[in-house]
Formats: structure tokens, sequence, C-alpha cells
């Protein structure tokens, strides 16, 4: 496994595998791996000859500083855990990513999915992500990239710009990844004190509670969004937000819609913790 740290260094690389006809898959991190990254990392194994990790810490999605400042920088740790699952490991600074500084860079923006349900409550935040993702795509040129379906509205995004721009490239989404006790796998879940950890489940226990209420029947969603949240409140949590939409356009139900999409976030301590199921109507 090579790990790069400057753009010379992977281009050559990549333009060393395209020669040999190889094809490439990427997996976009901010590190501090997981388990559900390193299934990212294995879905890309499986269909392509190559693949890229890239691990940054992206300056442009975070609302808050002080979340920047705190995010956990783990790259030792995160490339024992990749192992031989990666060819290469793109390990950028903001400096490299951003040279003009992040006042004056060229900004991607996906209209309708950026400013809606999760980019409503952080303004900016996925300007952030299509920024960079757009960037490390043109970096990396890779024929596949995978990305995980716990970040629902991230995977629309991510979906929606690689269909508008014309990119060359197959997304895969990749199913949440859960703990034995259903907890989605995030690297949010190490802020939680173990009091925390072992309240966290009940963020899926009580999105399950509404995709069955949905599934016999129910269609009064303010119903089940203001329900949800109370029983949430109720147990520890501060609930910043469910959303029940279509789960093809991420806009209100209407009578023409087949699928929803129950959209969970919510903060438990100094964690933010969020969770996604699609639901049948």
């Amino acid at each position: 496994m090579q790990l790069i740290d400057n753009l010379a260094a992977l281009r050559a690389t990549i333009t060393h595998w395209r020669r040999q006809g190889e094809r490439i898959g990427f997996v976009p991190t901010m590190g501090n791996l997981h388990q559900g990254h390193l299934e990212l990392v294995q879905q890309a194994r499986r269909r392509c000859d190559r693949v890229v990790v890239s691990i940054f810490v992206n300056p442009l999605q975070f609302n808050n500083a002080s979340d920047l400042i705190a995010y956990p920088r783990t790259l030792e740790q995160d490339c024992a855990l990749l192992g031989e699952l990666a060819d290469a490991v793109f390990t950028p600074t903001p400096e490299l990513m951003y040279p003009n500084g992040q006042q004056r860079q060229t900004r991607v923006s996906v209209p309708g999915i950026a400013e809606v349900l999760e980019g409503s409550l952080r303004p900016g935040h996925f300007d952030g992500v299509s920024t960079v993702v757009c960037k490390l795509f043109n970096l990396v040129q890779p024929d596949l990239a995978c990305f995980g379906e716990k970040d629902y509205q991230q995977l629309a995004l991510i979906r929606n710009m690689v269909s508008d721009l014309n990119m060359p490239i197959e997304i895969v989404g990749v199913p949440t990844v859960r703990a034995n006790d259903g907890l989605a796998l995030s690297s949010r879940n190490g802020y939680l004190t173990p009091a925390e950890r072992h309240l966290a489940p009940e963020l899926a226990a009580t999105m399950n509670w509404l995709a069955e209420q949905i599934s016999a029947g129910e269609r009064d969603m303010t119903l089940l969004v203001n329900n949800g949240s109370d029983r949430l409140n109720s147990r520890g949590f501060t609930t910043d937000g469910i959303d029940i939409v279509d789960a093809n356009t991420l806009q209100p139900l209407t009578d023409a819609s087949r699928t929803a999409v129950i959209l969970m976030a919510a903060f438990l301590g100094k964690a933010r913790l969020i969770d996604n199921q699609v639901v049948f109507l």
C-alpha cells in the first residue's frame, strides 16, 4: 500500500495503472476509520483492480470551527486497518486541496438537494461535500466510487452531481454497517460516553418504530415525526430533525410516491447521530 501526499505522485500512480488497463475504485473518507469504511473499501476491491482511499478532513464542509478542530485524526491507525485492502492512500492537506485559500475556491453546488433537509440545518455543508468530492474525482479519475447509504442525502447529492456533470464514474451505494445492537457505525460514535453508547441504539429503534407504523398504513407524517421526536427526547436525546420524504426526490411525499425514506438526526451528549431507513408505501 502506497501512502501518497502530493499530486505528482498520485498522478504518476494513476497513469501507471491506466496504462495497464486496470479498473480503479475510490473511497473518499475523512479518516478515523471503522468497519463501515472498511466495507466500502471491500466493495470497491471486489469490483476493481486497484483501490484508492483518500483521508482528508475537509474544512469546507464544517459549519463549526470547533468541530473541525476536534475531529479525530488517526492516520497511523487508519493505515493499519486498511492493510492490504487499498493500493494507495491519498492524504492531502488543506493547502494542497485549496492552494488559493478556501474563500477563493471555486465551488460546486447541487441545486435542490443541497439546501433541503440536512442542508437546511447545516448551511453550506453540502456545497463543501460536492466541491471536495468533485476535486477528488478529478484527481483520482476513478471508474467507480463507493459511498455509504447511512449518509443518504450525501449519496443522493453525489449521484446527482455525477449525472449533471457527465462524469464517467459509477457510484455504488453500500448498505449501512451496524453494531450488534443496531447502532449505525460512525466516527462520531467515538464521542459517546459509555452511558450514552448504551442509549444510542434507541435512535435506530425509534426509526424502526416509525417504519412499522408507515408499513401498517399510517400516513399522518406530521404525527409520526412529532411522536418520534417525543420518544427520542424522553430517552435522553435532543432531536435535531426527523424527516419522512420521498426516497427518490427527497421532496415531500405525494400520492405518486412509492417509497419513503425516514431521515433521523439527534444529539446524544456531544455526538450528533444520524440514520435512515427506506420504507415501501
